[in-house]
């Protein structure tokens, strides 16, 4: 456990799980599309759908949109912002199964039809929990730099990628594979406890068998 564990984030209030985390899961949606949005889809689950008015989870998570950090003092205005700005919101509530109860998807669209989707859990502290990445299953807590690797499941693929990030000093914490079946599209996902440079996610993006890696900072 660190200090952050225990302090948790610096922040606007009024809740770490339903304000900072559900800032975080829109900051992350926002830098997985890596433009910016002009619509923003929201479906919220469990604890989120039922208090999120009460306590600013909708504009918290919209700040993050935006790409306000959690300590931003436009949180509180964020929706004005976003009219501002042009940005179309839509959010609904409803169900999902076995889901943590602080759960959002948000679905991100740019001005060119370029779409992402994202499931993120807020898990207490201001920590989060990446699930899902346009429909396909993640890990991803955003306290790390990392790197998405949609790739064919293909022998040597994995090998290939992490050859190439250990020739230049990464040391992975974190690696979470999924895939949809035998030989067809994959997903991996990898933290790691130190820097990428983008040359090195250029270089991943060259590979045999790899439709597209994404690097990520830490939000």
């Amino acid at each position: 456990m660190n200090v952050f564990d225990i302090l948790g984030p610096v922040m606007i209030g009024p809740s770490s799980s339903h304000t900072a985390g559900a800032a975080r899961i829109g900051l992350m949606t926002r830098a997985l599309l890596g433009k910016t949005p002009v619509k923003a889809h929201i479906f919220l689950h469990g604890s989120f759908a039922k208090t999120y008015k009460g306590h600013g989870t909708d504009k918290a998570l919209v700040a993050g949109i935006l790409g306000m950090q959690t300590d931003d003092e436009r949180i509180r205005f964020s929706l004005d912002v976003a009219k501002k700005e042009g940005l179309e919101i839509q959010i609904e509530t409803g169900e999902l199964e076995n889901t943590h109860p602080n759960t959002a998807e948000i679905t991100l669209t740019a001005a060119d039809g370029e779409k992402v989707s994202l499931r993120g859990s807020s898990i207490g502290g201001g920590n989060i929990l990446i699930t899902r990445v346009n429909g396909m299953e993640v890990a991803l807590t955003g306290q790390n730099p990392a790197l998405i690797v949609l790739h064919k499941d293909a022998p040597g693929t994995i090998a290939a990628v992490t050859e190439l990030m250990a020739e230049y000093g990464v040391n992975i914490c974190n690696f979470h594979l999924a895939r949809e079946t035998k030989g067809g599209l994959a997903v991996m996902t990898i933290e790691s406890d130190s820097h990428f440079v983008p040359e090195l996610n250029e270089k991943i993006n060259r590979l045999e068998n790899i439709y597209s890696s994404t690097m990520l900072e830490r939000v």
